[in-house]
């Protein structure tokens, strides 16, 4: 391959897989990434009109079909309606050359590793808050942390409210201050002294700010100058000089209400965004670009993969046909993993008695998160925002022996949980959603190995997926807990074990863990480098003392087994967004909803499309016939934007030759 194919996979990590040529008579089409799927051979073996594949290098997922043999009409042809329906791009007969801006891949540092990068962006929130303050003299301020990529502030406008266009503005006058280089001063004051000050200044949301101050804490102001001041810990770089102005810029304003309590003051909010060099600020440029481009609500929208209607509710996914048969490949997928990885599948009601809710806790600890209970025949039922209570009843219904544990059971459930409409956000906060569930139910001493049989199990699924670098937490015991000492260091040492196991390095997250047990939360890296919490593996002691859950011991006791939470993808509907997102629409071929999209050069040509088609569907490949009587050069772009991986075009002489 190239070396820019290599640089391109690299930056995305996407994988790099040599394309191939399917050979349709005369007309040939790519396969990009024909490794992940169905094998050649196989195509060729059971549809005879795939006559040949040959391999070549290409430069990317490219979609121009000009592999077509010298001179012939059908090439002339096909060169003539490509040119015309692309304008300047011209046809070769080798991969073609993709002239694109290069994008010069920066190391982007972040918070948790960079102080002085958080000392930046504080200070510039500070350098933003006094610019607005001189602009809008009734501004008042309430806080202004560092957040990831940036910062943000809040102000209260008295009832006005900032436009996009005012962020010129603020920037300007920021690029003043800065320019100045003027000092930034510590200083620690009595809370006397602090109240007095803020009093004059008229800020209500200071006084609130400093009354949350614990008694006995420092109380410290920073100064910019002698001009402005504001109550904050820090910390700060040490003048506005050692700003650059060619390193920040102001993304957007929203509404924000004040300590998010909806009856409090609705304020504006400035965000911003800031880096140490202007190489590291071009650079998240253009990744926020890319994110949008791969906006998953844009392109769920454009490739009809799905939607989300106000008629049937807020946060309730509609698949579509396309993101259907995506769906269905997903699961299948998962579901025959699963069964041959020692799992039994499991289904259980999308509703029960509100009594279950009660004796799993739920009820007492997620009562804000599920929907309002029902009455069914004098009796309140609830619509279940978890499916382990089901499984956990499954286990009880029966007399359990050591001999037949583990119990591996898994579920694809649906669950409903209740989020605020302001929340909602696309496939990635919705109100029903399908769980990869699994609970493992087993001794103690098995912990450790059951453990390692999930990692290895998620490494396996999450890689067929093309996500293969992943961030790792180990949460442990809280303050608040239930469980001997005992059963809490065999389950954390036996997290601990298995992802040694793996050489997977961690992070461990000291009393993170739930009340219940301890647990492992993975995240994925996309495509853009974004990290997404994913997988979760999680002991539970609580479900099996709450359902009095046991099993027959060696020596004819009773004792309670452990219960292991695990989810891959965390949910069907947001793994879908990120696999949207990483891939840009742009699936590999095994996932895609359309496989394979036949072209006729006109419409005579349409029944064979069709019966091919027809052959190529009941081998299990998803066809497509394109039918719009359109020019071959716009059926062919269309199949282009559509992101289908194959496309064939059919004329007279592949009819001829069947």
């Amino acid at each position: 391959q190239s070396q820019r194919s290599h640089t391109m996979s690299q930056r995305f990590a996407v994988g790099r897989h040599s394309a191939r040529i399917l050979i349709f008579s005369s007309v040939a089409c790519y396969l990009p990434n024909i490794s992940l799927g169905f094998s050649a051979s196989a195509l060729t073996q059971r549809i005879p009109v795939l006559s040949t594949i040959s391999r070549i290098s290409t430069s990317g997922p490219a979609r121009y079909f000009h592999f077509l043999p010298h001179q012939t009409p059908m090439r002339r042809h096909l060169r003539a309606s490509l040119q015309h329906s692309r304008g300047s791009h011209k046809v070769a007969t080798n991969a073609p050359e993709v002239q694109e801006k290069q994008v010069e891949i920066v190391d982007l540092p972040s918070n948790e590793k960079s102080q002085n990068l958080v000392k930046i962006r504080h200070s510039l929130a500070h350098v933003m808050a006094m610019a607005v303050q001189r602009l809008h003299k009734d501004a008042q301020v309430t806080i202004g942390p560092w957040i990831d990529n940036g910062f943000y502030y809040d102000f209260d406008l008295k009832g006005k409210t900032f436009e996009e266009s005012d962020l010129k503005s603020i920037k300007k006058e920021m690029i003043k201050i800065i320019n100045r280089n003027i000092p930034i001063r510590r200083e620690v004051v009595s809370r006397e002294e602090a109240f007095s000050r803020i009093q004059k200044l008229n800020e209500p949301y200071k006084l609130e700010l400093l009354d949350a101050i614990p008694k006995g804490e420092d109380i410290s102001i920073y100064h910019i100058g002698s001009d402005w001041w504001d109550l904050c810990a820090g910390p700060h770089v040490e003048s506005t000089g050692a700003l650059r102005a060619d390193a920040f810029d102001l993304t957007r304003v929203s509404g924000a209400y004040w300590r998010g309590d909806e009856s409090r003051a609705m304020l504006q909010r400035v965000y911003g965004t800031a880096w140490e060099t202007p190489e590291q600020l071009a650079y998240h440029r253009h990744l926020v670009a890319e994110a949008h481009r791969r906006d998953h609500r844009r392109l769920g929208k454009e490739l009809d993969l799905f939607s989300i209607q106000e008629d049937a509710g807020g946060g309730l996914v509609l698949w579509h046909p396309k993101g259907g048969r995506m769906r269905h490949v997903i699961e299948s997928f998962w579901k025959n993993l699963h069964i041959s990885r020692g799992y039994e599948l499991v289904y259980s009601p999308h509703i029960a008695n509100a009594r279950l809710w009660h004796t799993s806790g739920h009820y007492d600890f997620y009562q804000e998160s599920m929907f309002d209970r029902m009455k069914v025949e004098e009796e309140l039922y609830q619509i279940k925002p978890m499916n382990c209570p089901f499984h956990v009843l499954m286990f009880r219904d029966s007399q359990r022996s050591y001999r037949s544990l583990p119990y591996r059971w898994a579920e694809l459930g649906t669950v409903y949980r209740y989020e605020r409409s302001g929340t909602l956000s696309g496939l990635f906060r919705v109100r029903g959603f399908t769980q990869d569930d699994a609970h493992i139910f087993c001794r103690p001493e098995q912990v450790a190995d059951e453990i390692s049989r999930i990692l290895d199990l998620t490494e396996e699924v999450l890689s067929k997926f093309g996500f293969t670098k992943y961030q790792i937490n180990l949460s442990t015991r809280p303050d608040k807990s239930i469980g001997s000492d005992h059963v809490w260091d065999l389950a954390t040492g036996a997290l601990v074990t298995a992802l040694k196991r793996k050489g997977w390095d961690f992070v461990t997250d000291e009393g993170g863990g739930a009340f219940y047990g301890p647990k492992i939360d993975l995240k994925i890296q996309d495509a853009l480098g974004r990290y997404w919490q994913c997988s979760t593996i999680q002991c539970d002691f609580n479900l099996p003392e709450r359902f009095d859950l046991t099993y027959v011991a060696p020596d004819g006791s009773r004792q309670r087994p452990i219960m292991i939470h695990r989810a891959i993808f965390g949910s069907i509907e947001r793994f879908f967004g990120i696999l949207v997102e990483n891939y840009a629409g742009d699936f590999p071929l095994w996932l895609a909803p359309e496989q394979l999209r036949l072209v006729p050069v006109n419409d005579a040509h349409l029944p064979y499309c069709r019966q091919v088609a027809e052959e190529l569907g009941a081998a299990g490949v998803r066809v497509g016939v394109e039918e719009s009587g359109a020019s071959l050069g716009k059926m062919v772009r269309k199949a282009e934007t559509d992101k289908v991986p194959l496309v064939g075009v059919v004329g007279r002489a592949e009819e001829a030759a069947q």
